[in-house]
Formats: structure tokens, sequence, C-alpha cells
């Protein structure tokens, strides 16, 4: 995820933020005023976010002081200007206890807030690290509308302050939040990384003036839904404004695939990914101490797998252990001026490459929009949204949250970083849960019956859908190691090594599980609802191939006017093998394939099978039409189609 959240307690943990998030996680020198000690770092200053400023004599933009700070989340909750607001009181006679209520916003609370991280994709922050000032600047205005974006949706959909016996009751602030943000440039292995700290006050005033707090449960709930929310804007900002698109990149096979821009070179990201090494690194170790821990009596302490869950954990463990000392921070110039140097020494990257990146990503996203239309078939994306989350979750039930996360990262997937209409996802979300779920709920409390909390279920069953493959785990050959590629036997151990260090065994990822039964789940809607999923030969392939790596895509369809000629010389017909070849050293989704020569050439006579297909039922289609037009989809024609009624196909699509 890009967006991560963690609770704001007042005492330590405020003063924390104070001594260190606000002056860019440097080190804030003692007694350094707050405004001199952020232009000693570098950094800029904080702006208030929120629709809640106005209530509280805030502006949008404005800078935060250090007294407001102290204020909402130092002092457990009190008005940002409580001190004006007591010292006012007093001069009217008022007695201390009275001014001091005054000041306040509702009942003192322990948690005054959470802080919300948001930072983009590695591509879009290589860009803004080594591109040019116009490239930043774009880069760094797309990032503040998507927290924006996120921070309204927030605001409208999903805070809740309770009140009441046991917070019986719930309802949204009308007046909206208010929040502080706090940009950074950088990671604590003083490689570039974009983020900002979004800290939000959990102060809300209710319908009748009274304050009441946010409940933070639900914040945490939908975090996953609000990363998705933030990827999906931030990309297509960049996208629209630069003329690049996004493709698919597995970085972990089995896993699910992030959605970064094309062109960037994957060297790029390793060169920034100091810090993941050294994770992943004492991560493994810390899973071979899991799965060979043993009690007193000999026996396994723990589970012999990791469990997805024991592996969360264990990852939070290794970040801490192999945590850097913070740098001291340095001009934003500065350090693109150092970023750009690092890049052209260590990152393997060749230095014309680094210099003409924006170029070269442009280049890549003229290929790709030229052959992906933005097509976003709503009935189509119900069936993948709802078995990739039936799959993804244990027991197949899941809530509308589940849903609507889901949805943003396949509307992500499909439009390849162009904009969207406002509301697709929620009409992906709908059609699925009224098409394809059931509404489990047996709500014994009040907040069973609200709709974020109903508990639905799909209504197909796990025997519907293939089986999910769980590969043995046999005691590890103290002579094998693991292999370097999948479907590859193991190597053989080299002198030195400690039997079973590399042999961890652990639960099968369930992503690719899930996309194949979306997969299954749409032919057997296809077969036998008509009227549900159509079986428009444009509509699915379209669909089907915006989750593609662009090298495995079809070519472009020809114009009619010249289906009678000869195709031109050396013109790909389903798959350019010499692209496919070369896709073994990138990191894109065919690497998660076993691509030997056999299955290269297996792989390209079903391509070439499955192009044919489509262009047999694109005439079938285009025989029975009526319109004699022939208007090919351009790669601008961005809308959502919604299911219809069978009927005849119109034009001449089935060429993507």
């Amino acid at each position: 995820m890009t967006v991560d959240i963690r609770v704001v307690r007042a005492g330590q943990m405020y003063r924390y933020y104070l001594r260190e998030t606000v002056v860019g996680d440097g080190r804030r020198p003692a007694r350094t005023p707050l405004r001199v000690a952020q232009e000693q770092a570098g950094v800029p200053v904080g702006r208030w976010m929120g629709r809640g400023l106005a209530v509280l004599g805030l502006t949008a933009g404005e800078e935060v002081t250090e007294a407001q700070l102290r204020n909402l989340f130092g002092e457990r909750g009190r008005h940002p200007y409580a001190d004006r607001i007591e010292a006012e009181r007093l001069a009217k006679g008022d007695s201390p206890k009275k001014a001091f209520q005054a000041g306040a916003l509702g009942r003192r609370v322990t948690v005054t807030g959470v802080d919300f991280v948001f930072r983009p994709q590695p591509t879009i922050y290589l860009l803004w690290a080594l591109g040019d000032e116009e490239t930043r600047r774009v880069i760094e205005a797309a990032h503040e509308y998507a927290i924006e974006r996120v921070l309204e949706w927030i605001e409208d959909e999903v805070a809740v302050i309770r009140y009441g016996k046991d917070g019986i009751y719930r309802v949204r602030p009308p007046g909206g939040l208010v929040a502080a943000r706090f940009r950074h440039y950088e990671a604590r292995s003083g490689r570039p990384l974009l983020h900002d700290h979004l800290l939000l006050s959990v102060k809300g005033q209710r319908l009748d003036g009274k304050w009441g707090s946010i409940h933070t449960t639900a914040l945490h709930e939908n975090t996953v839904a609000a990363s998705a929310l933030y990827n999906e804007l931030v990309a297509a900002e960049v996208c629209e404004a630069l003329g690049l698109a996004t493709e698919p990149r597995t970085v972990t096979p089995g896993r699910r695939p992030v959605m970064e821009i094309a062109g960037v070179p994957h060297e790029l990201i390793r060169w920034t990914s100091r810090r993941s090494d050294q994770i992943a690194a004492c991560l493994t170790e810390l899973e071979h101490e899991y799965v060979t821990a043993v009690d007193d009596d000999g026996e396994l302490k723990f589970l012999p797998v990791v469990s997805e869950r024991a592996r969360a954990k264990m990852n939070q463990i290794a970040a801490r252990k192999t945590r850097p000392p913070k740098r001291k921070t340095q001009p934003l110039a500065q350090l693109r001026k150092e970023w750009k140097e690092s890049a052209i020494r260590t990152s393997r990257v060749a230095a014309d490459v680094i210099n003409s990146l924006l170029e070269h990503a442009r280049a890549a996203a003229a290929a790709i929009r030229a052959r992906v239309a933005a097509v976003v078939d709503v009935a189509l994306a119900a069936v993948d949204v709802a078995a990739t989350v039936f799959v993804m979750n244990e027991g197949g039930r899941f809530h509308r949250r589940h849903l609507l996360a889901e949805a943003r990262r396949h509307l992500a997937l499909v439009l390849r970083g162009r904009r969207r209409d406002p509301g697709l996802d929620e009409e992906i979300v709908a059609t699925a849960i009224s098409t394809h779920c059931l509404d489990i709920s047996e709500p014994k409390t009040v907040r069973g019956l609200e709709a974020g909390y109903r508990l639905y279920t799909t209504r197909w069953s796990l025997s519907d859908l293939p089986a999910r493959r769980r590969s043995a785990t046999p005691a590890p050959d103290p002579d094998r190691q693991p292999p370097a590629d999948p479907g590859e036997p193991p190597a053989h151990r080299p002198p030195g090594q400690d039997a079973g260090e590399w042999e961890i065994p652990r639960i099968p990822l369930q992503y690719e599980r899930a996309v194949l039964a979306g997969a299954v789940v749409r032919e057997q809607l296809r077969a036998t609802t008509a009227t549900t999923v159509r079986s428009r030969a444009y509509d699915i392939v379209a669909h089907q191939q915006a989750a593609m790596p662009e090298q495995l895509l079809a070519p472009l369809a020809a114009e009619a006017e010249h289906d009678d000629q000869e195709p031109e010389p050396g013109r790909r017909e389903a798959i350019d093998m010499t692209a496919l070849r070369a896709l073994r050293k990138s990191r894109t989704d065919v690497e998660a394939l076993d691509l030997t020569a056999d299955r290269l050439r297996h792989l390209q006579e079903v391509a070439t099978k499955m192009a044919d297909d489509s262009r047999v039922r694109a005439d079938r289609h285009t025989a029975q039409a009526d319109a004699d037009a022939v208007r090919p989809v351009r790669p601008d024609d961005q809308q959502a189609h919604r299911p219809q009624q069978p009927g005849p196909h119109r034009g001449r699509e089935a060429g993507h």
C-alpha cells in the first residue's frame, strides 16, 4: 500500500512528531522555533487542509504554527487558538476554569489524531527526483490533488462521530475535518521518497454544534480503499499531464501486480530499494527462526509454515531491526543533484536514459495508448472484483469496503493511467453486490445494520472455482537450495550453508487463484447469462487485454479499406517473441511465467489462435450489423460500458 496510518497520542508520541516529523524527519535543535527549523531542514512549512477549518477560524493552505499543533494534538484536543480564546475570556472576567473550558473542543481525549502517510509509486517519485523542474511541479501538484480528494472521500464516506451510550449513535461530521500536512523528500536511506504526513485531528462537530471524536477504527478499516483511491488518482493526474501511461508489474511472483509508469527501468526502482533489501534479508532469517523454533520438549513452537499474517508481523519486526539512524536533511535542489549523480554511478542504467527519462516514458506510453482502449465494462469489472475479493478473504466473507478497494485497483489496471468518470468505482461495487453477492449479515447491534458493515459472500461456492493449489512441504533436503526460477529443480547446496536455510515453507498466495476464479466465473456467465455479461467480442478482448503487459498485446487492427492488402513485412502476428524473451530480464507480469523454449512456442500458438478467434467473432458480429460506418476506437475514447440487451454488434471493434 502507498498509504499508511498510525494513531497520534498526546504526550510522548506528539512530542516525537513535533521534534522530528514536522521538520522533514530530521532532528529539530532544542529551543529552535518551528519555522526556523523547517527553513534549516530545507522542507516547506506545514499547511492546513479540510472542510472543517472555517469553524475553527482557519483557512485552507494557511501555515501551521507550533502553538496550533500543540493545542490541537498535544493538549488532548483543544481549539488551535485556545490560548487566545482563554486570554479573551479571562479579560472579560471569567474564572480560569470557564476560560479553560471555552478553549476545549468537547471532551479531552488521549488519541488526538491519526497520521496518514501518502507516497506515490516508485516510478512516479523517480520521475519527480530525476526529471526537470516542470516535471517536479506537475508531480507535486498531482500528489497534492490526490491527497485532497482522498481527504474529501474520508469526510464524506468514512469518518463518523460516535456518541450516546456505548457509541450507539453515529453521524458524519457535517462541517468536515481538520488536518495538517507536512512534506518530506527522502527516505531514511537517503534515496528519493516524496511523501506527505497528514495529521488528521479526531475532533469533529455534530449537527447540534457539540464536538465529538472521530471513530479511528473506521479510518483503519478503510485505509486500503484510501490507498487504492490515492494510487489511481495520482497516476491518472501525472499520466494525463505528462502524456504517460501505466503498466502492471509483478514485484513478487504470486502477489498482486503494481501499476507503475511504463518506460521507467526497473533497475532504477532497485536503486531506491536499499532499505527493502535489508528488510528482506532480515525477514528471511526471522522466517527460518520461526519454522525451526522448538520448545523445551523439542516440539515445534509454531506452525511448520509461515502464514501471511505471521509474515506481515515479522516484516514489521525486520523493518524495526534494520532501521537506520536519520540523516541530516538538505535542501531539495541539493538532493536532486546528488540523486541524479548517484543514479548514474550506481543504478546500472545508462546516463542518457536517466537524463531523458521522461522521453523514454512518453515513448512507452504512446505504444500502450495506441493498443489499449480506455474501456471499462461495468458488468465484467463486477465479476472480476467479486471473484477476487471472494477468494482473497478467508471464508469468502467480506464487506463493502473490500469491494470498493478492489474496484479501484481494477480501474487503475484497466485504464492504464487515464482519468475515469466520477462514481464509476461505486457503480462497479453496486453491480457486484446486486448481481453476484449475498447479504449474510446477522446484525446483533446497531452497527451491524450500517451499510458499511453488512457482511457479504458471493452467489458461487468454492466448488465452482478452481481448486487451490497447495504445494507439499516436505522436510528440506540438506543438499538442495531453492530454484532460481519457478519450475526448475533445486540446485545443489554450496558448502558452508546450513541445512534448510533457504527452504522456508509458506502458505501459497491467493492472488493467482483469485484472477483465475474471475476468468472462470466470467466465462460461465458469458455462456449462461447473455443479458448480464454481453458476448460482444470487442468488449471481452478490450477488457482482458488491459491486464496484459504491452509486449503481449495483439497488433493494431487494419483499416477496413486495406483489409485485402498483404501484411507488412516483419509485422507481428500476435506476440513479438523477441520482446517476449527479453521480458525474462524485466519485472512485468511475464516474469511470473516459466518461459522455457517449449512454453514460449506454446504461448505463441495460443496467442495466435486467440487473435484468429477474436477476428472470426468480430467478422461474425460485423456481418449482422446494420451500420456501414467503420469507426475504430481511439485511445482517448473514455467510456464505461453498461450491461445491455443482446443485439447486433455495431462496428468493427475487435481489432484491439
